[in-house]
């Protein structure tokens, strides 16, 4: 099983023409495979504004296009992909979901956001539950490095979750997002540094660029996190890919000189496997 994985988080900005974001993901991922990344992520909803106004729109034209040219980029690219997310529809319900593919562009594993975003925050009232159902399953998949978890966004608020993942075997999670600007210089850093330690594992956060003006702003500042709770790589509010050198042989390393992961009371308390 390899140990060394260097991943790449594309933080690119969703514009209001679909086929531009398609063609700017597309050479993003491609980049970042010509730099050496063995792994890619997309931010929350890549392809489609973050708004309500345009997510029933976007997912009117079928999500399955944007799932085959995913799988294409991660063939082409010889690398894992986690695109992100985009509105799936499944019948008459619409669903936040990220697609996972391998290195031959088939996909392994599909995530739908779990818990909706439904706050009421000053300056902001925002109800992912009106247009979103949620998703029922936890995502943990294999690949050559051990297996990997996925989470969504607002996921990341419900420690359960990551436990959940943890205990059947994720070493590294995965979560695309899009935090607002109340809740981004508020918690994203802590509350992802915090899942990371609880649970000893590598976590990898990817947002979207700010679009300044936007009907949603989001906070960008997508990272990279080990499970010490370093920060291995971060960015700003701006498009760009950051890199970071995972080593998952660091996992054992901090479970062995602080073993909080290696120490659950499982006769008191559990979270199921």
């Amino acid at each position: 099983m390899n140990s060394k994985l260097k991943v790449a988080v594309c933080q690119l900005r969703t514009e209001l023409d679909a086929a531009v974001t398609m063609k700017k993901a597309e050479e993003f991922v491609r980049r970042a495979a010509g730099d050496g990344a063995g792994l890619v992520v997309l931010p929350e909803m890549f392809n489609c504004p973050y708004s309500s106004r345009y997510f029933r729109r976007y997912a009117a034209r079928g999500h399955e296009g944007v799932v085959a040219e995913m799988s294409r980029w991660a063939k082409e690219n010889e690398l894992y992909l986690v695109g992100g997310s985009i509105p799936e529809t499944e019948g008459e319900k619409l669903y936040n979901t990220s697609f996972v593919f391998d290195r031959a562009g088939e996909q392994i594993a599909k995530h739908r956001k779990i818990h909706l975003f439904d706050v009421d925050l000053p300056g902001m009232r925002f109800m992912e539950s009106d247009t979103f159902s949620p998703g029922e399953r936890i995502t943990v998949f294999d690949t050559e490095y051990g297996k990997m978890g996925v989470a969504i966004c607002f996921d990341v608020r419900f420690p359960e979750l990551f436990r959940a993942m943890a205990v059947r075997g994720a070493k590294l999670v995965i979560l695309p997002a899009q935090f607002n600007m109340t809740t981004g210089p508020a918690h994203w850093a802590e509350t992802l540094k915090l899942r990371a330690l609880d649970n000893e594992l590598f976590l990898v956060a990817a947002s979207a660029a700010r679009y300044e003006g936007f009907d949603y702003e989001c906070w960008g500042h997508s990272m990279v996190i080990d499970p010490y709770g370093v920060t291995l790589a971060e960015a700003d509010e701006k498009e760009q890919t950051v890199f970071a050198q995972l080593d998952f042989d660091r996992i054992d390393e901090v479970r062995a000189q602080l073993p909080t992961f290696l120490k659950l009371r499982r006769d008191v308390y559990t979270v199921s496997e």
